[in-house]
């Protein structure tokens, strides 16, 4: 149902390149074995993590955090218990794919038209999670707080223990 909302599936390393990605919406990262780039979106288990953004810099600005902290530095929940789970970046980003779910608006507009396409982004965005729920039967992996702790939490926070 909500497949066709999305853009096709793109290399991590391409995730800028459309345009899209200037405005607020959906994203969805899936780690895949298989090059899956170029292909329609679809529901799979190789999706890792849903997120969404009504940020000023839209979804670039997100993606840009979820990759600064895949690559060991702070500002992403999610990307940081992916980065538990996948400690070499250069590895990880060789699998790693992303769809986006673009919503068109003015996020530093107060116009209730603007207002409401902001609501339908994170809207959509729980949309996704029943989507998935109801497919696979639990949320994406790194969007599971309890069976997915974060890095900074766990190894960080030793690392950050052995230097003090």
């Amino acid at each position: 149902m909500y497949e066709n909302r999305f853009t096709n599936w793109v290399r991590w390393c391409d995730r800028n390149v459309t345009e899209e990605v200037k405005y607020p919406g959906i994203y969805i990262v899936a780690v895949a074995d298989e090059d899956i780039s170029g292909s329609n979106f679809s529901w799979t288990t190789d999706i890792a993590y849903v997120g969404m953004t009504n940020s000023l810099k839209g979804l670039a600005g997100r993606l840009k955090q979820f990759d600064n902290t895949i690559k060991g530095k702070s500002g992403h929940g999610g990307a940081d218990r992916m980065r538990l789970k996948y400690q070499n970046y250069n590895e990880l980003v060789n699998k790693l794919y992303v769809a986006v779910a673009p919503f068109t608006c003015n996020v530093k507009s107060h116009k209730p038209e603007d207002l409401r396409v902001m609501g339908e982004v994170a809207k959509f965005e729980y949309d996704c999670f029943a989507c998935f729920t109801e497919l696979f039967g639990c949320l994406p992996e790194f969007n599971d707080h309890v069976k997915s702790p974060k890095y900074s939490l766990t190894i960080g926070r030793k690392e950050y223990i052995l230097e003090v």
